[in-house]
């Protein structure tokens, strides 16, 4: 999973030109983060994630240690705001078990509510906590460390001097112990820090925060500083999953990634003949046309002749239930349900705009995980305009698609476009020159009938007929023709899955 989503692009990357190797660096294991960082955060030195509430600045803190324990590295939590047992209850539902972690002596999780009376009186230093901080690390053998929401442990002095010599004094003491440190902080009003000079002091700065746009909520993570290395440093969005925090960032593999020669069959031998053989595996294809017209068909016809030869499919829905899907595919000899019982078929359906883009990305790729499927297809792509914008709806496409490649995954999508459109409209969201192969169906009038048609418009890499052919759909599936200007039908029907005798 982890691989795969560090995959995703957002766009080009921006990295800062300072050297990515020069200081030792602890590896988070946090999904994509570590790309972001050039490796991990600093080894031995003081990490600041500022952020407003619910961007996820404890689950940060708490999965680096997490992620470290189950690798055998042990860590502390110190929370200053959230007791123990919320913290255990909370991290229970992104699957972590942090009383076992602390069972097994790769993890202590330590209250430490600032005395209240003794700070009211002036009679309170963090010495003691400093004292509490180093029992426990001499205990656990830790390396990794998490001071939680500071800013609260600092409300107990009222006093700017002392809370900034305070702060001081922290720092200076985990420093010189060499202890890798995440410490959470919120920001105020303006989006900075509540304490601003913590971000001279601290070697590594992570600003998280979220914005609504369009009804539509998004999280983004920025590098605001690494000291001593590089680091990709534009605004990358992240989520909160249910196994942790995942970041999306920049993929510089996105265009290294190729198709490759072998062919993978559309499920008609006719329309194969037509693409000078199938798409080719690995590519991204895009099947355009008017409502109605028979795009799913196509769709599902590659569907299921991937899934009879045994491969494992992932369909993406954004506009059918999967009923309907089924009900419909039947009605022209394509059944589904056979394909769905057995595993080999898998659905996803999904409103657009029930989630935000990473949302999205991030279930399609679980889903490609668990199932293992090297076949996709998103019906339709021209719904995903409904994600929050047409740059929010771009943005999904760009990524999907280089998720799709950078895996070796062979993707098959479908959208709505005007009878007769444009090239430069086909996609109706602007991804149209990422796409391998473009197959532009559309209706045209023949006496008092309306008839279908098809064309290839281009194919990379590939011979393929560069006319327009008749398009039937029928109870037992399509049948093409041979260019609307001539007479005859093409050789077409079902492709027999391999080894079928067929």
């Amino acid at each position: 999973m982890e691989e795969g989503l560090q995959k995703v692009t957002d766009s080009a990357p921006a990295r800062t030109s300072e050297p990515s190797t020069s200081i030792p660096k602890t590896a988070t294991r946090i999904q994509g983060l570590d790309s972001v960082l050039d490796g991990g955060l600093p080894t031995g030195r003081t990490t600041l994630v500022v952020g407003g509430p619910g961007t996820g600045k404890t689950v940060l803190a708490l999965e680096f240690l997490v992620r470290g324990a189950a690798d055998g590295e042990p860590g502390l939590f110190i929370s200053f705001e959230e007791r123990a047992e919320a913290l255990a209850a909370n991290a229970g539902t992104l699957g972590w078990d942090l009383p076992a972690l602390e069972a097994e002596g790769v993890l202590t999780i330590v209250d430490a509510p600032p005395p209240w009376p003794a700070a009211r009186s002036g009679d309170f230093d963090i010495q003691g906590l400093l004292a509490i901080i180093e029992g426990q690390v001499a205990r656990l053998g830790a390396r990794r460390i998490a001071l939680d929401s500071v800013d609260q442990l600092m409300l107990a002095f009222e006093d700017p001097e002392r809370e900034r010599a305070q702060l001081h004094a922290l720092h200076d003491w985990l420093l010189e112990r060499d202890l890798t440190t995440v410490m959470t902080v919120k920001e105020g009003h303006d989006g900075e820090p509540i304490y601003p000079f913590l971000s001279f002091l601290a070697d590594c700065v992570l600003r998280l925060d979220q914005r609504m746009a369009h009804q539509v909520r998004t999280r983004r993570l920025q590098v605001v500083k690494y000291r001593g290395s590089g680091f990709q440093s534009n605004e990358y969005p992240y989520l909160i999953s249910r196994r942790g925090l995942v970041v999306m960032p920049v993929t510089e593999a996105g265009l290294d990634s190729a198709v490759t020669g072998a062919r993978i069959s559309s499920g008609d031998r006719a329309l194969d003949e037509i693409l000078g053989g199938g798409y080719r595996t690995g590519s991204t294809a895009l099947v355009a046309g008017p409502t109605g017209v028979g795009k799913s068909t196509l769709a599902c016809l590659f569907a299921t002749a991937a899934a009879e030869d045994g491969e494992a499919v992932l369909y993406v829905s954004f506009e059918e239930s999967g009923d309907a899907l089924v009900e419909g595919m039947s009605s022209v000899g394509i059944e589904l349900e056979p394909l769905l019982a057995n595993g080999r078929l898998r659905q996803l359906n999904r409103l657009p705009e029930s989630s935000g883009v990473e949302e999205h990305l991030f279930e399609i790729a679980e889903a490609l995980d668990d199932s293992g499927a090297r076949h996709l297809v998103v019906d339709a792509i021209s719904a995903c305009a409904r994600m929050g914008s047409p740059k929010a709806a771009f943005d999904f496409l760009l990524r999907l698609i280089t998720l799709a490649k950078a895996r070796g995954v062979t993707c098959l999508c479908t959208t709505q476009t005007a009878n007769g459109a444009d090239l430069d409209e086909i996609s109706g969201i602007g991804v149209s020159s990422l796409i391998d192969t473009v197959v532009q169906l559309g209706y045209e009038p023949q006496g008092t009938a309306m008839r279908r048609r098809l064309r290839v418009v281009k194919s990379r890499g590939s011979r393929h007929s560069n006319r327009f052919h008749w398009l039937e759909l029928g109870d037992d599936g399509i049948s093409l023709s041979a260019p609307a200007a001539e007479t005859g039908e093409l050789r077409g029907g079902r492709v027999a899955p391999r080894g079928s005798g067929g």
